[in-house]
């Protein structure tokens, strides 16, 4: 069983199962969109120490919890799932993905640097993804983060510190 040495946060319990199920692991659960202040100052101390991994739900919820957690632990890493690798009988969660989902998508954890900007947004828009939903959908597939609007991708992209050159060449 891989140990992952990272605390890693998730919204639930049922998450928590499935990732204790796959690996030796410390994981912390939000309960949702409900943090108390006690989980966040958890999070926070333990972040200092020995790091972060969020891996939220691909929801509006989880993206709402992954900033909240990327604001008091800017230096986390992020793990993102497809929302079409993510559907349950009722809803969407982490704990209704394949095992090997899981596995993949902590193997393309990504770190972001808020700080840098190395795209600029003409440079973005030179690049068809503002009228392509499709192209969008293809660039986050291959890097490994969820599906986003042109302003959130954007960001994400800069954050990740990719530049015009290294977009053209995914594409």
């Amino acid at each position: 069983m891989q140990r992952i040495k990272e605390l890693i946060v998730v919204e639930g319990k049922h998450d928590i199962r499935k990732l204790k199920k796959l690996f030796d692991c410390d994981v912390i659960c939000t309960n949702g969109l409900s943090m108390s202040p006690e989980v966040l100052d958890t999070i926070t101390a333990i972040g200092k120490k020995k790091g972060v991994i969020v891996l939220t739900d691909p929801d509006h919820p989880g993206e709402v919890i992954r900033n909240k957690i990327a604001e008091i632990v800017p230096d986390c890493q992020h793990v993102f799932i497809n929302k079409k690798d993510a559907i349950g009988k009722r809803n969407v969660g982490v704990e209704y993905a394949d095992d090997d989902v899981l596995v993949k998508a902590l193997e393309n954890r990504i770190t972001f640097d808020r700080e840098k900007e190395t795209l600029s947004w003409s440079e973005y828009c030179s690049l068809g993804l503002i009228g392509s939903r499709s192209a969008r959908i293809a660039l986050c597939e291959k890097l490994h983060i969820t599906y986003s609007n042109n302003k959130t991708l954007f960001r994400r992209l800069n954050m990740m510190g990719l530049t015009l050159k290294d977009i053209q060449e995914l594409l």
